[in-house]
């Protein structure tokens, strides 16, 4: 579903994001992104949904080189994918269900039928008897559900989500995180950028990313060594 194949990002100033990057995710799976702030976890996400673009190397999505991806392309692949970053950015001019609109909208769905599979988005993460508030009326934690509501209302096939959890409460972090795991669960491919350690301590894959590279996590290294 994923493939990263020896990939760099450098900046014209001379600082390097990502450095010889090889890897792959498989449909259908839930994979965590972690490793210090600045490692290029957040590069690495916005490759995969052509907002950032290789300097060398290539990022292929369902076979697609997304290196190669022409301007009008973006949007046809953007539509397979649910992308969730940090912050939410939900406008707070309009109601929550208007939000998650939004993208059906944009890519032309008639309004009836956008408000439809959006209400029933919102019922998915559990925020259905929230669709006409206002976002500044919701917790830090249900504005996030928005965001996986307004990230799978186009029925995606992937779901990049950097820091879901961040600066949320442990009971708020775990509603969003079993919101996406329904959607893994259901057959959505995942990769899920974090910090959080009560997440990774129970993740079946972690990729670990230092210094725009890929390593072994210092616990891992840390076992390797001890054994």
């Amino acid at each position: 579903m994923i493939e990263f194949r020896q990939v760099s990002k450098q900046y014209s100033h001379g600082s390097s994001a990502l450095t010889d990057v090889t890897l792959s995710i498989a449909k259908g799976e839930l994979a965590y992104l972690s490793g210090p702030s600045g490692a290029g976890k957040s590069t690495l996400l916005k490759m995969i949904a052509a907002i950032e673009r290789p300097t060398s190397g290539s990022v292929l999505v369902n076979g697609q080189d997304i290196g190669k991806l022409s301007a009008s392309g973006i949007p046809y692949l953007r539509r397979n994918l649910g992308l969730m970053f940090q912050p939410a950015n939900l406008l707070s001019d309009r109601s929550v269900v208007a939000n998650v609109m939004l993208p059906l909208l944009v890519t032309g769905s008639a309004r009836n039928d956008a408000e439809k599979r959006a209400r029933a988005a919102l019922d998915k993460v559990g925020l259905a008897g929230k669709a006409t508030s206002e976002p500044l009326a919701l917790s830090g934690g249900e504005q996030q559900r928005v965001a996986i509501a307004r990230a799978i209302v186009n029925r995606p096939q992937i779901i990049l989500a950097d820091e879901p959890t961040a600066n949320l409460d442990r009971a708020s972090a775990n509603r969003v995180m079993d919101a996406l795991t329904a959607f893994h669960e259901a057959g959505v491919t995942c990769l899920i950028a974090t910090h959080d350690e009560a997440i990774l301590r129970n993740a079946d894959r972690i990729i670990y990313l230092d210094g725009g590279r890929l390593t072994k996590s210092p616990e891992m290294r840390l076992a390797q060594e001890s054994a």
